[in-house]
């Protein structure tokens, strides 16, 4: 007998609807939405089910489909300080994931990803369509790995950091938090807390 798997989302808008149609294709009914109103804008005609912060009348399980770091970060510690155990993870079917990895709460890896042996993706991460997270990586909190980038072995991403689509990072390299990688940049020396890189070989970006 199949169990009926009930999911509502926090947060409707474009991160959002990847997040959605990973849950339906494996195999969950999603009951609604959460935002700060109802949006005119419905492309799943879901239930508004309320604003952020009436999430606590929702019995079934819970993902914070917020793609802002910050956001994201703030919405998840806010509800898992109440409803602890609430949260899972969306892993699109296509997926390769190695049985070493693990994988914490509220992660979606999109289509195409690949995820290799030892690597450790904490709470909040997206990992986008197509990138590589290769052997031994750790992603740590509310990072984002963005559309085909490249993370080589032993590789660790800084909390809230974000990778830009196509961006290589180096073996051995750690990216410290708040970091921001521009797309296609190519990252072979460590980069400390708070910068943005951009470019081949990858430089801070003085604004």
């Amino acid at each position: 007998m199949k169990i009926q798997k009930y999911i509502s989302f926090i947060g409707y808008s474009g991160h959002a609807y990847v997040c959605i149609e990973t849950a339906q294709l494996l195999g969950y009914t999603v009951t609604g939405y959460h935002d700060f109103q109802e949006l005119e804008h419905n492309p799943y005609n879901l239930r508004f089910l309320g604003p952020e912060e009436q999430f606590e009348q929702h019995d079934g399980l819970l993902f914070v489909s917020i793609g802002d770091n910050y956001i994201r970060e703030k919405v998840y510690n806010t509800i898992s300080a109440i409803k602890k155990g609430m949260f899972v993870s969306l892993l699109h079917p296509s997926v390769i994931l190695s049985k070493t990895a693990t994988i914490d709460t509220n992660v979606l890896i999109s289509a195409g990803a690949i995820v290799n042996a030892l690597s450790y993706i904490e709470t909040g991460v997206i990992i986008n369509t197509g990138a590589i997270v290769e052997h031994e990586c750790t992603i740590k909190a509310f990072a984002h790995i963005a559309p085909r980038a490249t993370l080589a072995g032993n590789v660790t991403v800084g909390k809230r950091s974000f990778i830009g689509a196509g961006a290589v990072v180096k073996q051995g390299i750690t990216i410290g938090n708040d970091v921001v990688v521009g797309a296609g940049a190519v990252v072979i020396k460590d980069v400390p807390d708070n910068l943005t890189v951009v470019g081949n070989p990858a430089k801070r970006l003085i604004k």
